[in-house]
């Protein structure tokens, strides 16, 4: 095994993996058949990107096809189209967010080993909200259910309740140990247990749950304040994130759009601290955009981390269509149609890309396989 370490330098992070997991007559096979043990091995839980990019698309495609009272809004272009076409897409986020459960279903069953892995690693274990976020997502875009009624009820307590355990876990950890604190851990990917308190909060406010949705909005909202320092602050978390991953950026105006979102169904109008959200969140996304330089190693090649860019461009399109319809203003439609335009079109290509290139969806050097992950 030393040898074949020495014989290929430039692999060191496959090399580690080989010589510490366990038999070494299953890697063999597993390196001369890619079988579907070794997809199980190389999938993990930031493949619910995927996902959260539909479902967020889904929603945002619901909103815009609402009425409104706005004389000069633009959403009636959006109603041109047919009905069948929203339900082809929420049905297409259905089956992708079932197909990738299953998956993480008996990846959990062939490969928990693995799966605790995940749960140690400072990235790996924030997309564990990722699966939930998706389906209250999913469950808010429907268009086959009505809230109030006893099954949508039921579903979103279903959904909501592992983000509440998760935040146990996490946020415990965050003050509570030592190589888990949040100066040591913290990371872009850290603002999705942001949004998924948030998400959380505006479905549990959209049903009258006015002080369970208080709840989770103020879980939300606190750690996003200590987060976004601790980012802001660049502490050794903050540069830990492999060049690959550098999508997972724009997760920064991702999370106070998520939170305009939800004070506007707990208030039930897109007051000030709404717009006070959506103009931080336009001003993280004006920072982001304008330094492609940090995104151009990440765009070498297709990967699953590509898919990072579609959903918090559906969560600032969905505030702006917001803000749009609470100031009833020319420049406000304007942008929520080029935010709404750039949403689906960057979807739409994604998709263009996972369906020409499969393969680079699992690839051998992903850096959730790197040596951290599985000796933790």
């Amino acid at each position: 095994m030393e040898e074949r370490e020495l014989q290929n330098p430039h692999h060191p992070q496959l090399q580690i993996i080989t010589t510490i997991s366990s038999p070494p007559n299953l890697d063999a096979t597993a390196e001369e058949d890619p079988s579907k043990l070794s997809i199980l091995t190389r999938f993990h839980a930031g493949y619910f990107r995927i996902s959260l990019s539909l479902c967020g698309q889904a929603l945002l495609w619901k909103t815009l096809s609402e009425p409104t009272t706005d004389a000069h809004a633009l959403r009636p272009v959006v109603r041109m189209l047919p009905s069948a076409a929203f339900v082809m897409l929420w049905s297409l986020a259905l089956f992708t967010l079932v197909a990738l459960c299953l998956l993480y279903a008996v990846r959990c069953l062939f490969r928990f080993r693995s799966v605790r892995a995940e749960f140690a690693h400072h990235v790996g274990v924030n997309y564990l909200f990722a699966p939930w976020i998706s389906w209250l997502l999913l469950l808010q875009s429907t268009p086959f259910l009505r809230p109030h009624t006893k099954s949508y009820l039921l579903l979103c307590w279903f959904f909501s309740l592992p983000i509440l355990a998760l935040d146990i876990k996490i946020y415990g950890q965050w003050f509570t140990k030592g190589k888990k604190f949040l100066s040591m851990v913290a990371n872009p990917t850290s603002q999705i247990t942001v949004i998924g308190n948030l998400v959380g909060a505006r479905a549990a406010a959209q049903m009258g749950w006015r002080e369970s949705a208080v709840c989770m909005f103020s879980l939300g909202i606190a750690h996003y304040l200590v987060l976004f320092v601790t980012l802001y602050q660049r502490f050794l978390g903050s540069d830990s994130l492999p060049a690959m991953l550098r999508p997972v950026f724009f997760l920064f105006f991702a999370a106070p759009s998520m939170a305009s979102l939800a004070w506007d169904s707990i208030s039930s109008s897109f007051d000030t601290s709404c717009k006070m959200l959506f103009f931080l969140s336009l001003f993280l996304f004006a920072s982001v955009v304008s330094r492609p330089a940090l995104f151009k190693r990440s765009m070498r090649r297709f990967s699953v981390a590509w898919w990072a860019y579609s959903f918090p461009l559906s969560i600032l399109a969905l505030a702006a269509t917001e803000y749009a319809q609470e100031v009833k203003a020319q420049t406000a439609n304007l942008l929520m149609l080029v935010l709404s335009l750039l949403s689906v079109a960057v979807t739409l290509i994604l998709m263009v890309f996972t369906a020409l290139r499969p393969n680079d969806l699992l690839p051998h050097d992903d850096p959730f396989l790197c040596s951290n992950l599985i000796r933790h």
